[in-house]
């Protein structure tokens, strides 16, 4: 499953182990106090407990909060955590990989850097 089917979808991993029978109000309160972010913004955020045998991603679908779980029945999944505390930012697709379970997602980076558009031409006709 897919969570976030472009790049102008962000994902923000809580940058320290949680315990995972928090809810919906539990987990917002994790972003909101946590991460300074807003939890109604659109954005994903991706919460592992200490093991890193399971997972929960927090999102805001525009009618109401929508959690997603995951548990792997063998192996761990990646380490999100920085010894500085920081938060890690992942693309839709590095937060696929590390949903199927890849130890690389975090690592290193997985996803090409963000385009930006040149102006080609100029418009002379103003």
């Amino acid at each position: 499953m897919i969570l976030g089917t472009s790049r102008a979808v962000r994902v923000f991993a809580y940058p320290e182990p949680i315990d995972l029978r928090k809810g919906y109000d539990g987990l917002f309160g994790l972003v909101k106090s946590g991460l300074g972010r807003d939890p109604l913004s659109g954005d994903l955020f991706l919460f592992v407990n200490k093991r890193r045998g399971a997972c929960k991603v927090l999102v805001w679908d525009g009618t109401g909060l929508c959690i997603f779980q995951k548990r792997l029945e063998r192996g761990r999944f990646a380490v999100l955590w920085r010894d500085d505390g920081s938060v890690v930012h992942l693309t839709a697709s590095e937060l696929a990989l590390f949903i199927e379970g890849c130890d690389l997602v975090g690592r290193r980076t997985l996803s090409p850097g963000i385009v930006k558009p040149k102006v080609l031409a100029l418009d002379r006709s103003a």
